[in-house]
């Protein structure tokens, strides 16, 4: 049984709902969220994409799955399926971006894992288990130093971001390397990368067959396929590790079947990247495990790795790749790698990197000294993570007793396999538009759970998700909300102590204790909602509940400030960046928007919105550009203390003045924060940067050549759609830049 939303009733909340469209918002959501529907000859408009994502939704309630569901069950989920159509639509709330772009397709249903953004994966040997992806040549019971590398690629292939711990706990149950690989890679003149590849470093697979004998080299043809890839890559790195591959370690790999760069992707969009970045990996990947042959991995060994097969994600602006690598404190080869530039160019931009401190870990310097030169490393407290809930709850030894390590962005502890699974709340908007929040958060959390009940491709991802049933729900635009619901921050003062354990005397924050009495009650709505929801579904309540992800992409749809995150600036120019084929451009170059080339990048050009901050008119208004960095970190407290049982995502920003406090804080917040992050606010000054912060009159400047509504205007010179193979550029569900939406 499936439930769709009438017609009738969708015209009807058109009527009289309107969508809170922020400056970017409408823009944002055709570029990024609108899909091609075949049967129109045209992409989605906003109130298509909302109805196809709460009928992906609604329908994943198990009892429908199974047969189960009594006429007043499915009475009451119709019903529920109205209210959240209502609810998205107008932009009080939206799932994350991947569900906006991924829920109630054929993807989603062919894909298990599809609806998630992000996940963690421990880097040590594990058995693949009863996955999708048991390599050829392995028992799926056998461990294999390869599966959590392929877990990494194949979540990266589908779009997803992957956080992965390279701490001596874990590689140190990696066996040495004992054996080097001479790999050869093969392609056929018949493909039409050939001369690439082979300039990449493949050879002709026709000649290569003449001048070698099958039965003394382990060959494999790579099927074009997501799985074939990850399979592929699996081989290799075993065979680093094991007797696969006899007479002396010989392995070849033919990509001959690899489609050519430029051919679709079907299902997740796109267009290919070819052979290429493939070969590339390959080769790196090889010579990296070559180099470590006779003794154990390395964490910066590991990373690389999984560095090598993000970069190889990225090609081509197909996909996005996230990671967040989690290292040891201590271990300097680890803090530094990235000081390595050529490294850095090639392949080490491809993680945010992180080490995981406890409690009782004091010695600051040398990290804040790494954060203020490059922004890194963050700090992932796992003690804090395993055993706190929020710090209002106080010390619940175990309630995450599992988890080692978090996604990218930092917002959700995670254990082995577990996926973060989000819903974004805008209280402001909400509130404006009539809700009550305990509403808002029921619907929240019961869209989220159903999420759990989809079917995971992965055999680690499913054990842990039906214990855990773990799920993330966040505000957006926090900072406006506040200062106008209560005429004042979350912090309000700050007053000196000492602490007994360093001898440092800090300055300890006074919290709004209305705004604190709030925040604790919408915490226990969300907890009362998932514990009845649960109840009905005969499910596991959720381990957790609440989070502060940092948003980016979402928080755009609405025109709000991003997560627990301080406006930029009152007034900027947010520039985006368009495929140079986009059919978004000539609309908004006709509205009378600013298009330009992209200085960086081929085939990309970038659009200046002229955008003033939700709460720009406010008397007490403040910007990221003026908000300490002392405060910053006492508002992630706020959030932690009476809000987020995971944890809160925040990129503190310093000014070059406040680098000398970062050590400071980081140690008077080491019992507090579970996962933080610096980095030095740039402001503007860069060629084409994404924010740069303006003057009133400026920005009153450029509104005025704005002459054309550009949704009219695109709809005008689009009546006769064709569909097009866009590529993904520069677009993120987090502020950062981090998390994927696709």
């Amino acid at each position: 049984m499936n439930i769709k939303l009438s017609d009738d009733y969708i015209r009807k909340i058109k009527s009289t709902v309107h969508p809170h469209w922020g400056e970017l918002g409408w823009v944002t959501y055709k570029r990024t969220y609108a899909r091609w529907i075949d049967r129109l000859n045209r992409f989605e408009e906003w109130d298509e994409t909302v109805k196809r994502v709460v009928e992906g939704n609604i329908n994943l309630d198990p009892r429908l799955q199974n047969g189960t569901a009594t006429p007043d069950t499915v009475r009451l989920l119709n019903q529920e399926a109205k209210h959240l159509f209502k609810l998205i639509y107008g932009l009080a709330s939206t799932p994350s971006g991947r569900n906006l772009w991924i829920s109630g397709t054929d993807y989603q249903k062919r894909v298990g894992d599809a609806l998630n953004n992000c996940w963690f994966i421990a880097i040590r040997p594990q058995a693949y288990g009863d996955s999708h992806i048991v390599p050829f040549y392995l028992k799926k019971d056998q461990p294999a130093v390869s599966m959590p590398f392929s877990f990494l690629f194949d979540e990266l292939m589908k779009g997803g971001g992957v956080g992965f711990s390279v701490s001596r706990k874990n590689i140190s149950q990696i066996p040495p390397a004992d054996r080097q690989v001479d790999l050869d890679i093969l392609i056929s003149k018949k493909n039409g990368d050939y001369a690439a590849a082979v300039e990449a470093g493949a050879v002709d697979a026709e000649d290569w067959k003449k001048h070698h004998d099958p039965s003394a080299v382990m060959t494999y043809q790579t099927p074009d396929t997501r799985e074939g890839w990850v399979e592929s890559c699996a081989l290799l790195i075993d065979a680093h590790f094991s007797s696969i591959i006899k007479n002396g370690g010989h392995l070849a790999i033919d990509v001959s079947k690899i489609r050519e760069k430029g051919k679709r992707i079907h299902g997740f969009g796109g267009v290919a990247a070819g052979p290429v970045p493939f070969i590339e990996m390959l080769g790196a990947v090889n010579q990296v495990l070559n180099q470590a042959s006779g003794r154990p991995l390395t964490s910066v060994d590991c990373t690389d790795i999984c560095n090598l097969i993000g970069k190889n994600v990225v090609a081509g602006n197909v996909r996005r790749s996230a990671e967040i690598a989690l290292g040891d404190p201590d271990d300097q080869d680890f803090i530094t790698m990235k000081q390595d530039q050529k490294q850095l160019m090639d392949h080490r931009w491809a993680s945010n990197n992180s080490v995981l401190v406890t409690p009782e870990f004091t010695h600051y310097s040398k990290v804040a000294r790494a954060i203020a030169d490059n922004g890194e490393p963050g700090v992932v407290n796992m003690d804090m993570i395993r055993n706190y809930g929020r710090l209002a709850d106080g010390r619940q030894p175990g309630i995450d007793g599992e988890a080692e390590g978090t996604n990218p962005c930092g917002e959700i502890s995670l254990c082995n396999g577990e996926p973060c699974n989000l819903f974004e709340v805008f209280p402001e908007i909400a509130e404006h538009q009539g809700w009550a929040m305990d509403e808002v958060l029921r619907l929240a959390v019961r869209y989220a759970k159903r999420v759990t009940f989809s079917h995971y491709d992965w055999a680690c991802s499913r054990a842990i998700i039906r214990k855990n049933r773990r799920i993330g729900i966040s505000m957006s635009g926090i900072q406006d909300w506040v200062l106008k619901r209560f005429g004042e921050r979350l912090v309000t003062g700050f007053r000196n102590i000492r602490d007994s354990e360093t001898g440092e005397t800090y300055r300890k924050p006074v919290f709004n204790k209305e705004a604190a009495r709030i925040f604790d009650a919408f915490y226990q709505s969300t907890v009362a909602a998932d514990q009845a929801y649960s109840e009905e579904l005969s499910c596991r309540p959720s381990i957790k509940h609440t989070t502060v992800k940092p948003s980016g992409t979402v928080s755009k749809l609405a025109g709000i400030s991003e997560g627990m995150h301080f406006s930029f600036d009152k007034y900027l120019i947010q520039r985006i960046r368009f495929q140079d084929s986009d059919p978004l451009l000539p609309a908004l170059r006709k509205a009378g928007y600013k298009v330009e080339k992209d200085v960086y990048s081929e085939n990309t050009m970038v659009a200046e919105f002229p955008v003033k901050a939700g709460g720009a008119e406010y008397d007490r208004f403040v910007s990221a550009n003026d908000v300490s960095i002392d405060e910053q970190f006492a508002t992630q407290l706020f959030l932690q203390t009476y809000w987020a049982d995971n944890s809160v995502s925040c990129t503190i920003t310093f000014h070059k003045d406040e680098a000398g406090k970062i050590a400071g804080l980081l140690r008077q917040y080491r019992k507090a924060c579970k996962s933080t992050s610096l980095l030095p606010y740039s402001g503007h000054g860069f060629a084409q940067a994404p924010k740069e912060p303006i003057s009133k009159d400026r920005y009153r400047e450029i509104k005025s050549g704005i002459t054309g509504d550009v949704k009219t205007i695109y709809q005008s010179l689009n009546s006769n759609q064709s569909e097009k193979d866009l590529e993904l550029v520069d677009q993120s569900d987090c502020a950062t830049g981090a998390c994927p939406i696709k």
